[in-house]
């Protein structure tokens, strides 16, 4: 058995394996009882802060 067919059988049997449970382990810790509130919080970011820097509150732009 040349190294092409040993590497291509291992990437097709447990390689295969290994990256589908770590995505179900990715899945399942995104969904886990309890982070709701921690992505609630972090979706929230973006709407958290409505108020100007201080460099743009006084640009003589008095339609602001």
């Amino acid at each position: 058995m040349n190294t092409y067919s040993f590497l291509r059988q291992l990437a097709d049997s447990w390689v295969l394996l290994a990256m589908f449970l770590f995505f179900a382990g990715v899945i399942l810790w995104a969904f886990r009882p309890g982070s709701t509130k921690v992505y609630d919080s972090v979706a929230q970011i973006p709407l958290g802060d409505d108020t100007q820097p201080k460099s743009m509150t006084n640009k003589g732009d008095d339609n602001v």
